[in-house]
């Protein structure tokens, strides 16, 4: 008699075992659920060291310059930018790797998010210059922000070029 009560002793607490351990595992469940379920709605953000532009960079050229326009295989690349902390904003001057060329390069837009009320892009474009400052193109094809009109700085040629401004 006391064999079988301990035999269902221990089914029984077995049992309360089992019941307790699938709990834990249906409100686990739930919590995961929840987390995966908010992470298909966050918003994806680049941190701001990724968006600004510094070495190795993707840009795109928004003049009507020859060396430009015409495709190629790889894209421009930022091999140097000329500022103290080595990261671009508009108006700043880089140099790029374009076509196995080097080639100064003037910044007038950029991702990564600026002063209150500056025009934040969806790519990082750059206008090809000489070294003298002169623009390599006749047109530029997208917006130029205004405040580039307010740095300091020899805009005024690039300026004329820019058929539209943000």
């Amino acid at each position: 008699m006391s064999l079988s009560y301990d035999v269902n002793l221990t089914l029984a607490k077995h049992e309360a075992l089992k019941q307790g351990a699938m709990a834990l595992l249906r409100s686990i469940g739930g919590v995961l659920a929840e987390l995966v379920s908010g992470a298909q709605y966050r918003a994806f953000s680049v941190s701001t060291a990724a968006a600004a532009i510094q070495k190795m960079t993707r840009v795109r050229v928004v003049d009507n310059s020859p060396l430009g326009t015409t495709p190629y295989h790889r894209p421009p690349r930022v091999i140097h930018v000329y500022t103290k902390n080595g990261i671009g904003k508009v108006g700043d001057r880089v140099l790029l790797a374009i076509k196995g060329q080097k080639k100064k390069a003037l910044i007038v837009g950029h991702k990564m998010p600026g002063s209150r009320m500056a025009p934040r892009f969806d790519s990082n474009n750059v206008v090809l210059i000489e070294d003298n400052g002169n623009p390599t193109g006749t047109r530029i094809k997208v917006p130029v922000p205004t405040h580039l009109r307010k740095q300091e700085g020899e805009y005024s040629k690039l300026l004329a070029i820019a058929q539209r401004f943000v």
